[in-house]
């Protein structure tokens, strides 16, 4: 199918603005890696742009021999699997039933929802219950409050509402129950908008660091965030004590690379997600 002049300019055009944000978003990155494998020197020179001068690995060298980085990063590892997968769970036996027409009263409770999507307790209510519980100075802190969040929810309720309603009723007709009919229809059929939701909490629990500052004031269960924020923004935190070993390590490269170490976990799951990103939001937003 031939496209219009018009068009073309029109394609044309997003390219080149696509192009330009992408960019903004690499180039800083590309930033960060160089100096995190530049020498001293030329880090306080501050002649580094895209490329390292000086090559050398001391930096990773002295925060992979931090202590604290191991615990913090299993820390954000168990928050992110077991935070995702209970997640998920919730996300999935809450939307089931209120993606099923015969349920009275589902306006009502998806209304209850969406209002938590704009209105919440507060601050000093949160933490005052938070704290009433018993979560603080805990992981579970980081990952029974947030569990459920609405707008996954509706994501995968709208697909849920998308599956023919004959496979169901097929499946009563052979006796099967709610929970079977759950999880041999619906979560096969699911995969993209389960995929998608569930990269979401992902890099969402990876990426918590907020939430740590309120809850967390033991080292011991402190995540990589805040491990990375206290070392990236303390001053008292960069200004290193160093052997002879690491001599050349300056508080910008560790800086740079700790970041680096944060980042590249969870970018190496996008690969694997990424393909249906497009498909599960698209199929989870167009039946509401």
């Amino acid at each position: 199918m031939l496209r219009s002049k018009g068009e073309n300019v029109f394609s044309y055009i997003n390219v080149v603005l696509l192009t330009l944000l992408s960019l903004t978003m690499i180039l800083p990155f590309i930033h960060i890696a160089a100096k995190s494998f530049s020498s001293e020197a030329h880090v306080l020179a501050k002649d580094i742009v895209l490329w390292p001068r000086g090559f050398t690995t001391i930096s990773y060298e002295y925060v992979l021999s931090n202590k604290q980085f191991y615990t913090s990063f299993g820390n954000s590892i168990f928050i992110t699997v077991i935070g995702t997968l209970i997640s998920m769970a919730l996300t999935v036996l809450a939307a089931y039933p209120l993606s099923r027409k015969g349920l009275p009263y589902t306006r009502f409770m998806m209304l209850l929802f969406v209002i938590t999507m704009f209105f919440s307790g507060g601050l000093i209510p949160t933490y005052l219950v938070v704290k009433g519980v018993g979560l603080l100075n805990s992981l579970w802190a980081l990952i029974l409050p947030g569990a459920l969040a609405p707008f996954n929810l509706i994501l995968i309720r709208n697909f849920f509402m998308g599956v023919p309603d004959a496979l169901e009723e097929s499946a009563r007709m052979d006796g099967a129950s709610n929970f079977r009919i759950l999880f041999a229809i619906y979560l096969p059929l699911s995969v993209p908008s389960l995929a998608t939701v569930g990269m979401f909490y992902a890099v969402g629990y990876w990426n918590q660091f907020f939430q740590a500052m309120m809850y967390i004031t033991d080292r011991a269960w402190m995540p990589l965030q805040m491990f990375l924020l206290q070392l990236v923004t303390d001053e008292k935190s960069a200004d290193l004590v160093v052997s002879d070993v690491f001599r050349e390590v300056t508080p910008e490269t560790v800086r740079a690379a700790a970041i680096l170490c944060a980042v590249l976990p969870i970018l190496f799951v996008y690969p694997f997600i990424q393909r249906y990103f497009v498909k599960g939001v698209m199929i989870g937003a167009v039946k509401g």
